[in-house]
């Protein structure tokens, strides 16, 4: 049974790997705030976009995490790397081809998803610079899958302060134009962007090339495409592909439908949620710690372990969020007014923020739960729950926000919505499942 010292030891890494990552899209923010609302709501668009076709990626790294974790706990070290190096080949391809469509297509849907000629104008040039970074990212997260896999998350630490600290750097310099760069607004912004994942993947290849037992893991044979391992990996990968890009597109349609209220509901919903991904950081960390822990533990044998290790982690989980929401309650103002110096735009926010707060202490035992779930190796069985839950999402969105058109802070009450159904149909699940003996 895992302490809560080894939870720790194996969630900080991430947690500060996930920081660096979301530091880039709390930089732009924080940055664009000061340049303009146009600008901090093109952003916001563009960002959305770009995580939307991200989240596929994403989801194939997860189920890959999951595969690598189950063999790391059976001990066939060796048949981890061929795992990470099959997922390259893949997200290379991937990368692509989702590339190409961006180019091909995404004028034309964003065109339908935006009423502003201004704010479309803004989000293109944050777009046709941001995807770019797709064969960056996508390889970056199988780097992620197999150090979280194997359980040596303290590389992703390292990583973490290489990435945030050449965005910051140079979302200063390309944004504003310093040290005799052109002042270059939201295009610099995505350029920075692309040029730190760029330098996070080159870490992550010295780094394995100098630190890491390659016979050990399996790295030091570099294969052909391997069609059989690659069906393995998508038989547990392509429902949380499928899950977590329906997900992040209906996050995506949130604020497709913010848009419609104002451009100044728009900045809003872009600020807090900037904020709100940071809240969600110590959550996402412990749910990535759930994802291995339940894994290495069903693969080592210790099925029976599985509920008690959710329940631990879930009472870490709700314990951090709720100083974290504590702390956003007392400090809002100060909180919001990093990403700018608007005053009316600073209390327009704070009702939102409320809600945010509120929201992140449901959040933080079900995204645990729900993690659990995927950790079993079912991951079909996830995808059916999200899609279950958003179904109802999407419901109070559309009444609300576009039927009724409520203010920001009542939109953002879908959350609680979200996070409930989670809890209630992934606890059913792992009461009544059959997950206990799940072969990957």
């Amino acid at each position: 049974m895992y302490t809560y010292k080894q939870i720790g030891s194996i969630s900080y890494p991430i947690l500060l790997s996930l920081l660096a990552q979301n530091i880039i899209n709390v930089t732009d923010t924080a940055f664009l705030g000061h340049v303009g609302e146009v600008e901090l709501g093109a952003s916001a668009m563009g960002g959305l976009f770009y995580i939307c076709a991200f989240t596929i990626a994403f989801g194939f790294s997860t189920g890959s995490q999951i595969v690598i974790a189950r063999r790391n706990g059976e001990k066939e070290y060796a048949k981890t790397g061929p795992v990470m190096m099959q997922g390259i080949f893949f997200m290379l391809a991937l990368a692509t081809t989702l590339f190409s469509l961006s180019k091909l297509f995404t004028d034309d849907l964003m065109r339908l998803m935006i009423s502003s000629d201004l704010l479309f104008e803004k989000t293109m040039d944050f777009i046709d610079v941001r995807v770019f970074g797709f064969f960056f990212s996508f390889i970056n997260v199988m780097f992620r899958a197999l150090y979280v896999g194997i359980t040596r998350t303290k590389v992703l630490t390292l990583n973490a302060i290489c990435m945030a600290v050449t965005n910051v750097i140079l979302d200063y310099v390309l944004i504003f134009g310093k040290w005799g760069f052109p002042e270059m607004g939201i295009k610099g912004a995505a350029i920075s962007s692309v040029i730190s994942e760029f330098v996070s993947i080159l870490f992550f290849i010295l780094y394995t090339y100098f630190n890491v037992n390659i016979e050990k893991y399996g790295l030091n044979k570099i294969r052909s495409f391997d069609f059989g391992l690659l069906k393995k990996i998508l038989n547990i990968s392509i429902f949380t592909m499928i899950q977590y890009f329906i997900s992040m597109s209906t996050w995506f349609m949130f604020f497709v439908a913010v848009e419609r209220l104002g451009q100044r509901e728009l900045a809003v919903a872009n600020i807090v949620r900037s904020i709100y991904m940071v809240l969600f950081i110590p959550i996402n960390s412990l749910s990535t710690a759930t994802n291995t822990l339940v894994s290495n533990a069903i693969g080592s044998g210790n099925a029976d372990q599985v509920v008690r290790i959710i329940k631990r982690i879930s009472k870490l989980s709700i314990l951090t969020m709720a100083c974290f929401s504590a702390v956003v309650s007392i400090i809002p103002n100060t909180l919001i007014s990093v990403y700018t110096n608007d005053i009316t735009l600073i209390k327009a926010s704070i009702p939102s923020l409320y809600v945010i707060a509120a929201a992140m202490l449901v959040c933080s035992i079900g995204s645990i739960v729900f993690s659990g779930v995927s950790g079993t190796g079912n991951t079909k069985s996830a995808l059916v729950i999200e899609i279950s839950t958003l179904f109802f999402y999407i419901i109070y969105l559309l009444i609300i926000a576009v039927y009724l058109r409520m203010p920001v802070e009542i939109c953002f009450i879908s959350e609680f919505i979200y996070f409930i159904g989670l809890l209630v149909l992934s606890t059913i699940y792992l009461k009544k499942g059959k997950w206990q003996h799940k072969k990957i």
